[in-house]
């Protein structure tokens, strides 16, 4: 589908400023939106806003269609009635400028313990029927909040390691779970709507300001997880519920070695024998959430790397052939026309350029992969067509002035020579060009916005730790930067010249800005 010429930031919600260690959905957010609003941005993209499993990854979730409980703002429930204010006193110091998980989640889950118990006994009327036709309209809940409420109960192991019989959802041991663990169930079931309620508010204040957001499926879900267990029939797995394949990318730019990312593989003739019902469900979820969705790993539907499961890394495995045009058909003829990015990077053959272009889908140009080549080069932007989304650099890649500074002599000449630039201010010279260039959508990540280095990135693919943790600070926002932005933005025609400015930021960030509600 077409797509209207607009610009926007990379900022995963965990990154926003706030005071209980992780940004959230509360104030911080909305102040978030403000900013962007005066800055002329029409578009905010996000990551993945599932529960988070090991190693914090957007990527690795344990559910399809659930929220991130880590992102509830605790300040909001005050407001709300929902937890009592003595809650949120005494509370530990966390580091501004990164999240610790480590001590961040239990304290947030506690929390949220405590406010589920405030529920039980002080909710209002109208709460609870909001609370109920959530719980009502939401078909994926009961597998999910069983699942976590196994988990819980198997001190966090993954679901292959619980009874045969739970893990095999035998009926009997289904109802007597339920039974057993009925607090636990239902506290999963009310975080959930407690997510879902402070994201609708996001949402509402997005598109008040006609901002955009988009979202991010990954195109295979956590082995632990909710979808898996709920449905061991879409994929690959023995008898004991192991995963017989996995997903990953052979060896590329991002490791020697490839990704062995530990994903099961879908059975797909199975999922067609069903018209793709549950990939037109998520999809429908997650285009609830936000307004355009990209999909990561395209080209997995064209084909896909599987690996052998006893295989210690992605470099044994093999291509196989993926759902292919019959999927987007299905989806289709189910939802209609889609607002849908291809996460198309890495190793593209010509039938994921057809399978993209078939379907009208923009793709994705990197300027960091521009400038090791020549002038033929894909990503460099005289070679765009107007049907792709560009960006300075990606959650995956190192921030614009990191990447910049360890390029090799003759890339970093060649970017110099392209921009007609000495590269003394090389990030905002290739944010420039990502605006002017002819993509549809042009994306940059908050850090290089900021002019940030290589110790604020993001995610460094193929390392264990040390990710997802970046935060930043208002003061980093300086009075300047959301004039100048909006400049950009109006010069390069990727903001409707009369949208209003909002100058409520710049009003805050003149002054000593409060974190949290």
């Amino acid at each position: 589908m077409a797509f209207t010429r607009s610009g926007g930031i990379l900022l995963h919600p965990t990154s926003l400023p706030g005071p209980h260690g992780i940004g959230d959905l509360g104030a911080s957010t909305r102040q978030w939106l403000d900013f962007l609003a005066e800055a002329g941005q029409t578009v905010w993209q996000i990551l993945p806003l599932g529960p988070t499993g090991y190693g914090d990854s957007p990527y690795q979730s344990f559910s399809a269609f659930a929220g991130n409980p880590y992102l509830i703002s605790l300040s909001a429930l005050v407001v709300e009635g929902l937890l009592p204010p003595e809650a949120l006193e005494g509370l530990p110091v966390f580091p501004d400028e990164q999240v610790d998980f480590g001590s961040v989640i239990p304290f947030k889950l506690a929390v949220l313990e405590r406010s589920y118990h405030y529920f039980e006994q002080r909710a209002s009327h109208e709460q609870r029927a909001r609370f109920a036709d959530f719980c009502d309209q939401s078909f994926w809940l009961e597998d999910f909040a069983l699942f976590m409420a196994c988990k819980e109960a198997h001190d966090g192991r993954p679901w292959n390691e619980w009874e045969p019989e739970i893990r095999a959802r035998q009926p009997a041991a289904l109802a007597n779970w339920r039974e057993r663990l009925q607090h636990a169930i239902a506290k999963q079931r009310y975080w959930q709507w407690l997510f879902f309620e402070q994201w609708g508010a996001v949402k509402r204040h997005a598109e008040a300001y006609g901002i955009k957001i988009i979202g991010d499926i990954p195109i295979f879900v956590a082995y632990d997880s909710a979808d898996t267990w709920a449905n061991p029939e879409l994929f690959y797995l023995d008898a004991e519920g192991n995963p017989t394949v996995i997903a990953g990318v052979p060896p590329d730019y991002f490791s020697a070695t490839g990704q062995r990312w530990g994903n099961p593989i879908y059975r797909w003739k199975v999922m067609a024998e069903t018209g793709y019902a549950w990939w037109i469900a998520r999809i429908s979820a997650v285009l609830a959430q936000v307004d355009i969705v990209r999909i990561d790993h395209f080209r997995g539907f064209e084909a896909y790397w599987e690996i052998p499961a006893s295989e210690p890394t992605a470099v044994k495995g093999r291509w196989v052939r993926g759902p292919g045009q019959g999927f987007f058909d299905a989806v289709k003829q189910a939802l209609g026309e889609l607002p849908i990015i291809a996460e198309d990077l890495g190793v593209i053959t010509p039938g994921v350029e057809a399978l993209r272009d078939d379907n009208g889908l923009p793709g994705m140009k990197v300027l960091q992969f521009a400038f090791a080549a020549d002038a033929a080069d894909p990503y460099l932007p005289h070679n765009y067509s107007r049907t792709c989304a560009v960006y300075t650099g990606t959650h995956d890649n190192d921030t614009t002035l990191g990447w910049y500074e360890k390029a090799p002599a003759s890339e970093q000449d060649f970017v110099r020579r392209y921009l007609a630039r000495d590269g003394s201010d090389i990030v905002w010279d290739m944010m420039r060009l990502a605006f002017a260039s002819v993509a549809e959508i042009a994306v940059v990540p908050l850090q290089d916005v900021l002019r940030l280095g290589s110790e604020h990135r993001m995610n460094t693919p193929g390392t264990a730790s040390g990710n997802w943790q970046w935060r930043f600070k208002w003061s980093q926002l300086e009075y300047w930067l959301a004039p100048v932005l909006r400049e950009m933005a109006e010069t390069y025609g990727r903001v409707p010249l009369d949208k209003p400015v909002d100058t409520a930021y710049r009003q805050s960030a003149t002054n000593t800005v409060v974190e949290d509600e």
